[in-house]
């Protein structure tokens, strides 16, 4: 996108895609900044993750970041956007930097197939609730997918997975502060 860009990665364990960002970060800012004699951070904020549940929204994901151009007015098609990778899942381009993801193997057993399958998936926009989920849960920090999959992950991690009511908790009568 022109001012951000989505990855959808697997990670070999629980640090490696932070390792990455990291990493990502301090390289390409050291190499920017020789690059272009200037100083200090590339970015104004923070890399916005979510845990993905991979049996039933990896595909609405990976159909977010493909279709993202086209909602932003940016390409006619996701086909026609540079830097997708919906030429190597939907039309069957060799890129060496995507490896399929399993939820994506299981739409077809043939290379044909799974592009095919790929491809209807976009006949249809993705539906308002589940846009709003994936976003929603990306700048949140929370993960995407059913209710189940972020109580399974709240249970694992010990933390919240679903969003807190905004503002402040409202005080209930005897509580908060003390008066005299």
């Amino acid at each position: 996108m022109t001012n951000h860009v989505h990855l959808l990665l697997t990670g070999d364990s629980d640090t490696s895609i932070p390792g990455l960002m990291q990493s990502l970060g301090t390289r390409f800012a050291r190499y920017v900044n020789r690059r272009y004699e200037r100083t200090g951070t590339l970015w104004e904020g923070r890399y916005h993750a979510s845990l993905v549940d991979s049996e039933s929204y990896l595909l609405g994901c990976m159909r977010y970041i493909e279709a993202n151009p086209v909602r932003a007015a940016i390409a006619a098609s996701p086909a026609a956007y540079r830097w997708s990778s919906f030429r190597c899942n939907a039309m069957g381009e060799t890129d060496e930097r995507i490896t399929p993801h399993p939820a994506y193997e299981k739409l077809g057993d043939r290379p044909e197939a799974r592009c095919a399958a790929y491809t209807l998936l976009f006949e249809q926009a993705l539906p308002a609730e589940e846009l709003a989920c994936i976003r929603d849960s990306t700048r949140g920090g929370l993960p995407t997918g059913s209710d189940a999959f972020r109580e399974w992950v709240a249970a694992r991690l010990g933390s919240v997975a679903v969003p807190l009511k905004r503002g402040r908790p409202v005080a209930r009568r005897g509580e908060g502060i003390n008066r005299l």
